[in-house]
């Protein structure tokens, strides 16, 4: 499954890159999607994550490489687990009333997801970009 959406917020490039790339503390503001975070290994523009995440009532656990353009590009590969394969890219663009945000998501569904994924495709799309909309309403306050 792949998808694309576009998020837009008032706030300057660099406060809303610093809220999508501040992983430890996604389990504090965002413990409904990630009830655990573990940060594993930290290097200049990667750091590997254990993280459950919540989506459409399932929690999977992966293991996740993030890669970090400061502040214009963020990559999630998701190296093992649940949705191993896959790839999530949010491109941050600076407009002229803030900040568009470009995310793909390129879903794998794995193990028992696989499965699951069968008979939640929809409301797996549907949740992504709820994850958007909460760390717009953090980087907003």
């Amino acid at each position: 499954m792949t998808i694309t959406f576009e998020k837009f917020t008032s706030v300057q490039i660099e406060q809303v890159f610093d809220v999508a790339t501040d992983f430890e503390s996604f389990q504090n503001k965002m413990g409904n999607f990630f009830p655990s975070i573990r940060i594993i290994s930290v290097r200049p523009n990667t750091t590997l994550v254990e993280e459950h995440i919540n989506l459409a009532g399932k929690e999977m656990v992966v293991m996740a490489k993030h890669i970090i353009e400061k502040p214009t590009l963020h990559e999630t590969f998701i190296v093992g687990g649940d949705a191993k394969g896959s790839h999530i890219t949010e491109n941050f663009q600076q407009t002229s009333n803030g900040t568009k945000i470009t995310i793909t998501v390129d879903f794998k569904y794995k193990g028992k997801m696989r499965l699951s994924g069968m008979f939640s495709k929809g409301k797996f799309e549907n949740e992504f970009p709820k994850i958007y909309d909460k760390l717009i309403l953090i980087a907003e306050s």
